[in-house]
C-alpha cells in the first residue's frame, strides 16, 4: 500500500486530502505542524509527502528545504498544497525542494489523479 504524509494544519483540509487520498488506495500520516512533520517522515518512510506553505512554527519552504537534506527523506518527493498563488509562489515552492505544486482550493473530482501527473502512480513497497 502507498503511504502519504499530509502536513497541514487545517483541520477540514486534512480531513479533505485523506478522505481523497485514502479512496484512492493510500494509506496516510497526518502531521498538524512542520517539525512532526520531519519526524514521522523519519519514522515511516512515506512514498510521497504532501506540504501545506503556510504552517505554525517552521513554513513550508523550510519544512521542505530541512527535508531535502536529510539523507533518509531526500528522495521522497514533495508536492507543495498551498493558498498561495502569487506569481512566483509557485517557484518559490519547488526552489526550496518541492517536485510539484497544486493550489488550494483543491478540486476533490481531480485532485488524486492531479497529484498522480505530477508524482507517477507509486508502486507500492
Amino acid at each position: 500500500m502507498k503511504t502519504a504524509l499530509i502536513i497541514e494544519d487545517n483541520a477540514q483540509n486534512m480531513y479533505l486530502l485523506t478522505y481523497l487520498l485514502e479512496c484512492a488506495g493510500y494509506r496516510v500520516l497526518q502531521a498538524f505542524d512542520g517539525q512532526r512533520g520531519i519526524e514521522m517522515s523519519l519514522g515511516h518512510t512515506p512514498d510521497i509527502i504532501l506540504l501545506d506553505i503556510q504552517l505554525p512554527k517552521m513554513d513550508g519552504y523550510e519544512v521542505a528545504r530541512e527535508l531535502i537534506g536529510i539523507h533518509g527523506t531526500k528522495s521522497i518527493p514533495i508536492v507543495a498544497v498551498t493558498s498561495y498563488a502569487m506569481p512566483g509562489d509557485r517557484e518559490k515552492a519547488l526552489a526550496s525542494g518541492a517536485t510539484g505544486y497544486i493550489e488550494k482550493p483543491i478540486d476533490p473530482d481531480n485532485f488524486v489523479a492531479q497529484l498522480e501527473k505530477i508524482i507517477p502512480p507509486l508502486h507500492p513497497k
